[in-house]
């Protein structure tokens, strides 16, 4: 076994040869971060990402400056893409130790799912994967129970939208439905409702991508791993109310039963939407999802997915786009973003953005079709003909921060875990209200 390096934090600048505003510094007991200022936790992060690219694998976190944020922020940059590296720290105080090893526990398994290929996790097994992680996390996992819709029973139950996405792989569709009930009382209202995008692999279809786009798009799951992180955390701090988890699950690929530009899909609620691009699939398995979570009638609606290139454009990879039309809601939500310390950014979405999905053939098209079409805020829009109440108590996130293409200074190429902390927060803040 290699042995561990020592890191120590310090709020001294490093001596003068370590460079000016030097981040590390070597001596022969170990690396200390020098954080002059106060201890920044993105300092913290972008020290354990700088460790790690140096092919340190193993540290041990000393001195009494640690604790449970700057632990948190440093194995968020140590963590790697490829292999585990390992790190080591003192006893915290019991409560902060239980936090601090939850919020790691959860968001490895978002990564690990994420980075996963899409020859390992099909439909099918994006939807097991996740209910038996929800059974593995609750404290009395007999108050889990869950449901796998799969290939054409889709189509009995009346899920056209992730059958129709699906249906040119030979990967069958599926849609989880799980069940979170600590109450035990199986008719106890249902507080929340979580929708997650799980295109397992998004070619783009007849809208094909090219192949830079396309190479990391086994990553387009992400929506759906981070959704379930974000509950399995919410559970694990103590979540008391009922939630049912809905997963749209789907493989996005080309093949003579693939959709085609001018098809039309009828959904459960009557709406018929006209296809003019086949790579605005997120769309299509979320409504499915929604209009089931909206059956429901919960307080809270969330949904996640990684759906548009429009929200990336505008905020990158540090944050995830947040739109709604509850105002109030919005606000609360990205305060626990900042709480949490992860990006959330608000886009917009309003009653004209409705407007500008016409179709000439059916009720709406799955893009926009008026100029300069805003693709963020028509996704959105699109989105909230499946949602009943779409003006109160439902948020959705366009989550560009899954997945990062390369490193940053932050972060390892490949999944992040970002926002987990975030919807886990959300969960309990309003369960409390």
């Amino acid at each position: 076994m290699s042995e561990q390096m020592p890191v120590f934090l310090s709020a001294q600048a490093a001596a003068a040869q370590w460079g000016e505003n030097a981040l590390l510094s070597f001596t022969i007991e170990g690396t200390t971060i020098h954080l002059p200022e106060e201890h920044k936790m993105d300092g913290v992060q972008r020290a354990g990402r700088k460790l790690d690219g140096q092919g340190i694998s193993s540290v041990t976190l000393e001195g009494k400056e640690w604790n449970l944020e700057s632990i948190w922020s440093f194995v968020q940059g140590y963590r790697g893409s490829k292999g585990s590296n390992l790190v080591v720290w003192k006893d915290l105080k019991k409560s902060q130790q239980e936090e601090l090893t939850h919020r790691i526990s959860t968001t490895n398994w978002v990564r690990h799912l994420i980075n996963k290929t899409g020859e390992e996790v099909a439909p099918r097994q994006l939807a097991s994967m996740a209910a038996e992680f929800i059974k593995s996390v609750a404290a009395t996992p007999e108050h889990v129970s869950y449901k796998i819709i799969k290939d054409k029973d889709l189509l009995t139950e009346g899920w056209t939208g992730i059958y129709a996405v699906g249906r040119g792989s030979e990967r069958t569709s599926a849609m989880l439905q799980l069940d979170y009930n600590p109450t035990g009382d199986e008719n106890a209202p249902v507080f929340a409702c979580l929708v997650g995008k799980g295109i397992t692999f998004d070619s783009g279809g007849y809208s094909l991508k090219p192949t830079g786009s396309m190479a990391t798009m086994k990553a387009d799951m992400g929506g759906a791993a981070t959704i379930a992180g974000g509950l399995g955390l919410a559970i694990l701090r103590g979540l008391n109310k009922r939630v049912k988890l809905i997963l749209c699950c789907a493989e996005n690929m080309i093949s003579g039963r693939a959709l085609k530009m001018g098809d039309i899909i009828t959904y459960k609620n009557g709406k018929t939407v006209e296809i003019l691009n086949t790579d605005a699939e997120g769309r299509l398995v979320l409504a499915d999802g929604l209009q089931y979570a909206s059956e429901h009638k919960p307080e809270l609606l969330i949904d996640c997915a990684t759906l548009t290139g429009a929200a990336k454009n505008a905020v990158g990879y540090d944050f995830h786009s947040l739109l709604s039309f509850d105002k109030a809601l919005s606000q609360r939500a990205l305060n626990a973003a900042e709480q949490e310390k992860e990006g959330l950014w608000p886009l917009p979405v309003m009653d004209f953005h409705r407007g500008m999905i016409s179709s000439n053939f059916a009720d709406l098209a799955n893009i926009g079709t008026t100029p300069a079409s805003p693709g963020a805020s028509t996704a959105a829009a699109f989105l909230s003909y499946f949602v009943d109440d779409y003006k109160n108590g439902w948020l959705h996130f366009d989550c560009s921060g899954t997945n990062r293409v390369s490193a940053s200074d932050k972060w390892s190429a490949g999944a992040t875990g970002m926002g987990v902390c975030t919807l886990a927060r959300i969960l309990i803040d309003e369960a409390k209200r």
